[in-house]
């Protein structure tokens, strides 16, 4: 899609976005969604970039950061890992991120987080991670890890933004209006580590059931819902003392 048509677009459905200070002051909890292999690194399985993309590396860059600085602080970390059985599949998509794989892993960069004190893996097996953390016994792991970190605000990165970053951010935002999560209050985005994936128009007419899915606009796209629904959009995140 041309560069002019997604400003014009952009245009038409603006995303204001903030400059993020966090502080002592409130407790914050990170949320990783599904920064893995099987989406992250090329090569990594049928839904993992085929070439270097210069978004999704950069949300890479930006959630190692993040990861960094909340884990000097000592601050909770929670990581989602798309994970799934081999014999149940999760259509539209093909096999991927398979239990037990490195597809299944967090990326090279981040694997450093598997033994650091306050971080909290989960591995899901469906797109929307909030979803994927209901327990057999009907608990959810995700409401217990905010309730016994008493966060009041997360910040969300990963992959894809319109996918399983939306529809985590989506559910979280309504199981807390409905009183669910207390006392969480906000469920901020950080548009610059977060990305998707970009099958422009003339790559998916040469795919059996391909739906183009142009990576800038799909990614302002996801944004843009995920603040009308509720959630704070940042372009910027900082630390105060």
């Amino acid at each position: 899609m041309a560069s002019s048509t997604i400003e014009l677009l952009k245009d038409e459905l603006p995303v204001n976005q903030e400059s993020l200070v966090l502080s002592e002051d409130v407790k914050t909890g990170l949320v990783l969604v599904d920064i893995v292999n099987g989406f992250c690194t090329v090569g990594s399985g049928n839904l993992a970039p085929t070439q270097p993309d210069e978004q999704v590396s950069g949300m890479v860059d930006e959630s190692v950061k993040l990861a960094r600085v909340f884990c000097e602080k000592k601050w909770p970390i929670f990581a989602f890992l798309d994970s799934h059985h081999p014999d149940i599949p999760e259509p539209p998509f093909p096999p991927h991120c398979i239990a037990g794989t490195d597809e299944a892993r967090l990326v090279p960069a981040l694997q450093w987080l598997e033994n650091e004190p306050n971080v909290t893996l989960r591995c899901k097996d469906c797109i929307d991670g909030f979803l994927g953390s209901i327990e057999k016994d009907g608990s959810n792991f995700f409401i217990d890890w905010v309730r016994n970190n008493q966060i009041k605000k997360i910040l969300v990165v990963g992959i894809c933004t319109d996918v399983c970053v939306l529809d985590f951010v989506c559910s979280t935002l309504s199981a807390r209006n409905r009183g669910l999560l207390v006392p969480l209050e906000d469920v901020i985005v950080y548009s610059n580590g977060c990305a998707t994936f970009d099958r422009p128009i003339h790559v998916a007419k040469t795919m059996k059931d391909a739906i183009a899915h142009p990576q800038e606009l799909m990614h302002h796209i996801g944004l843009y819902i995920a603040k009308r629904r509720g959630a704070k959009v940042v372009s910027e995140v900082s630390f105060g003392a």
